[in-house]
Order: structure tokens, then sequence, then C-alpha cells
């Protein structure tokens, strides 16, 4: 029952890092908002989300972690009931400030939760239950969000986590078992610059598109804020007497700090490939919303399957050697991506997505349980919310890279194709009847046309881009250490 308990909240979490964002067309007539101002309905979650996180640990050592839990949970919810009841811009903005503030403790208090009510030899089941969580989630929240603003409305995207919220309530109220609270100073310096130096780069990756990058003040002060935010925090951290915010035993670990790089990697390859299908799905291949959620839900089916096998291997079987197989997987499904056309059916999808989604779930169980094998059960408090952090970051600068990628190469693929739109190009003489150069109409029809197969140039270049990163990333899993064993610090630790 605490699983399941801990386990709503965390799903209902997951799935609001994505199940606005296909409502956001409908938010913006409904509360009379520009283009610009509506992605502050996403930006303001995923900058408080940022920003929060890192807290966690020090407000279990301080509060306990049943009751921080239960604050996360309450506030959540509220929130989400804030949000479907907002009538204006200001007003949604706010509530997803505070649903991004509460929700940011779920998924790591869950995944410390697992880690210390299961036996060491339960750890990778525990992890796939876990994983499936937060990554089946940002894969459903398109399809059901669709779903939901297409029958009902948009605001049941948020409504819908009232009945779930309630019942991971009175779960852990009921059976999660209060942990011993310490009293600990909070390192406010720490925690002030690291703050500063997520939440301007959490704004510099996801306005830097919009605003041309480095063409633009705002996007050049945040991403120097944020580089002098961070140096600051390194450096306090390094020298601080005593208490830091970041304690640094958890650098001492390589396991973790490896686990670290992977979970950026993972996240980076995971939401870049999640945020190019459905804008070419709906955009070029003119998908609705919800047959968009149709084709792309093998993917998680792909990745629970692939979880419920690895959760019982990962101590049998080197870890190394199950990631290994799922990157492997992943650069094969993307190289599939790499022949797409505007006239494929949508079985190329559906079975890249499901061969994806085997490779995400044989890559994220076995990275879980090595990266915290050999942390000491002190340090998971702290060290669960900082993984986490790493995947939520890693997924930013993928989408952000993608997407700049794909407007790059969008942009260069036109440049070269309409260098062939000419009268004496031979092969325009068999065009259809009114697309031509030939006219003003002809002309423009055809210029829509060399747009959409740029377009298609630009995604399959990313495709191939994320292919090849996560071949280059298949040896450094050299650097991580088979786990053997309990911790090896605090393995006579009680859990709490």
């Amino acid at each position: 029952m605490i699983t399941v308990s801990i386990m709503l909240a965390t799903i209902m979490q997951a799935l609001d890092t994505t199940i606005a964002n296909v409502a956001l067309p409908h938010m913006q007539g409904s509360l009379q908002a520009s283009q610009d101002q509506i992605t502050w309905v996403l930006t303001s979650y995923i900058v408080a989300s940022a920003i929060a996180l890192p807290l966690t640990g020090w407000l279990c050592s301080r509060w306990g972690r049943r009751k921080v839990f239960i604050v996360s949970i309450v506030g959540f919810t509220a929130a989400s009931a804030l949000c479907g009841l907002s009538t204006s811009l200001g007003g949604i903005v706010a509530a997803r400030l505070l649903q991004g503030v509460f929700g940011a403790a779920l998924v790591p208090l869950s995944q410390a939760v697992l880690l210390d009510i299961n036996p060491l030899e339960k750890v990778g089941q525990a992890m796939a239950i876990w994983g499936a969580g937060i990554m089946v989630g940002p894969i459903l929240g398109p399809m059901l969000g669709g779903w939901l603003t297409e029958n009902f409305d948009w605001r049941w995207v948020f409504f819908i986590n009232l009945p779930v919220g309630m019942f991971a309530l009175w779960g852990v109220l009921r059976y999660l078992p209060e942990s011993r609270p310490r009293s600990e100073r909070l390192d406010i310096f720490g925690f002030v610059m690291l703050s500063l130096a997520i939440g301007l780069l959490q704004l510099f990756l996801d306005r830097g598109e919009l605003l041309d990058w480095f063409d633009s003040w705002e996007i050049k002060l945040e991403a120097a804020g944020s580089l002098v935010a961070f140096a600051f925090f390194a450096v306090h951290t390094w020298t601080v007497q005593g208490v830091s915010f970041l304690d640094r035993d958890l650098l001492k670990d390589r396991n973790y700090v490896t686990g670290l790089l992977f979970a950026f990697i993972v996240g980076t390859i995971l939401y870049g490939t999640m945020a190019l299908l459905p804008t070419f799905l709906q955009t070029l291949m003119d998908y609705p919303v919800v047959y968009t959620g149709l084709v792309t839900a093998p993917r998680g089916v792909g990745t629970m399957l692939a979880m419920i096998v690895v959760g019982r291997l990962v101590h049998r079987i080197d870890v190394r050697a199950i990631m290994a197989t799922g990157f492997a997987l992943t650069a094969f499904s993307l190289h599939q991506m790499t022949s797409i056309t505007l006239q494929m059916d949508s079985s190329l999808i559906i079975i890249s997505g499901f061969i994806q989604g085997l490779g995400i779930g044989f890559t994220f169980v076995p990275l879980s349980t090595a990266t915290f094998a050999t942390l000491a059960p002190r340090l998971r408090n702290q060290g669960t919310p900082i993984f986490s952090l790493l995947r939520n970051i890693g997924g930013s600068v993928g989408i952000s890279i993608v997407q700049a990628l794909l407007s790059h190469g969008a942009a260069h693929a036109h440049a070269q194709l309409a260098a062939m739109v000419a009268p004496g190009n031979q092969g325009l003489i068999n065009l259809p009847p009114g697309l031509g150069p030939d006219t003003a109409g002809g002309l423009a029809l055809l210029n829509a046309e060399v747009s959409r197969q740029a377009a298609l140039i630009g995604y399959i270049g990313d495709f191939s881009i994320m292919m090849i990163v996560t071949l280059l990333t298949i040896p450094l899993l050299l650097l991580i250490r088979r786990p053997g064993g309990a911790p090896n610090s605090a393995a006579a630790e009680v859990p709490h």
C-alpha cells in the first residue's frame, strides 16, 4: 500500500510535465493570451519545480519525510484545482508556480521511500516500478491530455489530479511511517546560488528558441547569470566550513556521480525525441491530437514491459550489459526514424516507438539501481532529488538542442531546395497543374511544398544526430562500477 500510494502521487506529478502541452491552443483562446504569453503556463511549472527540487533533502531532514510528502500532495492537488478554475493568464501561471513548488518533492521522495522499504535483492524491482511511473507518465501525458481536451474541456487536464491526489493522500496518511527529523541548518547562500543557477538556466533553455538565442539580451543575461551563480555555488560548496547545501559526501561516491551523468544523458535523449515526434505527426502528417497520442503510446508499452523484465535481471546480469542493450535498442529505433517520409503510414512510428520504449526500460532501471547501490542510506533524501534534477535539466537541454537543430536544418534545406526552383529546371515540367514557378499562386504553393520537404529533412537530421549521441554514450558505461553488496559506508544503518 505504501508503494501504491507514493506511485499514484509520482504518476500524477510526472503526467503534469507533458499533459498540458496539447491543451495550450485551447487555453490560449479561453484565456485570451498571445502565443508568447501562453508558454508561461509550461515555463512557470518547469522553473518552479527545478528551483524547489534541491530543497527536498533539507526539508526531509528538518521536518521528516512523511510530513513533506503529505504537504506536497495536498499542495499539488489544491494547485491543480486552482489551475482548472483559473479564468485569467495570471491566475493559471500563479497556480502552475504552486504546482511546480509542491510537486517537486514527489518524484525523488517516492524513489527514496522505495529504496528504504525494500531489501537489497528487491531494489531492482522497486526501481522498475518507480521508473515505470516517471517514464510512462510523460509518454502517456499528451494522449490523455488530448483526449480530455477534445472530449471534455482543457480544465479537466488539471481536474483529473483531484481523485488521484486524494487517494494518494489517504494512502500516505494511513501507511507511510514517519522518519526521524534532524535539526539541520540550511545553507542559505548555497541554496540561493543553486536556485538562481537552475532557474536562469531553465529560462535560458525554455525561451532561447523563441527569442532567437544570443540575438536577445534577455538570453545573454540569463546565460551569464546562470554561469556566475553556479560558479559561486561550486566554490562555496567546495570551501565552506561546516554544513553545505550539497553534502560533499555525495560527490565521493563514484557510482552516484557517474549515475548523474547518465541521468542527464538519458533525459536528453528521451525528452528530446519526445519533443520531436508530436510536432512532426501533427504539423507534417496532419494527425489529430488523439491519434498522435495513440501511435506514440506503444513507446510507453515497451517501457513498461522492459522494466518488468529488467527488474528481475539487475541482480543476475551486469547492469552495464543491460544498459548497453538499452542504448543499442534506442539507437536502432532512432535509425529507423531516419527513414520517415511524408507518404508513410503509422507503422514505422509504432514499431520504432515500441523498440525505443524497450531501450528506455533497459536503460533506466539498471541506471537507478547502480546509482544508489553504494550510496549510504542517510544520503538518499538528498541524493534522489539531485538525480531527478539532472534528468530534468537533461530533458530541457535535449528539447532546446533538437528544436534549435530542427530550425537550422530546415532553414538550410529550404535554401538548397528553393535554389532549384527556377523556370529552367527540367524537373519542374511534370508538376501538377497550378503548382509551379510561372504564376504567383503556383509559386506560393510550390514554396509551401518546399517548406514541408525542408522540415522533413530537418527532422531526419535531428534523428540522425540523436542516434549518434546514443551510440557514443555506450563506451561511457565502463565508468560505472558493477554494484555488489550493500552500501559500504552505511550498510548497517536502519532505513528511515
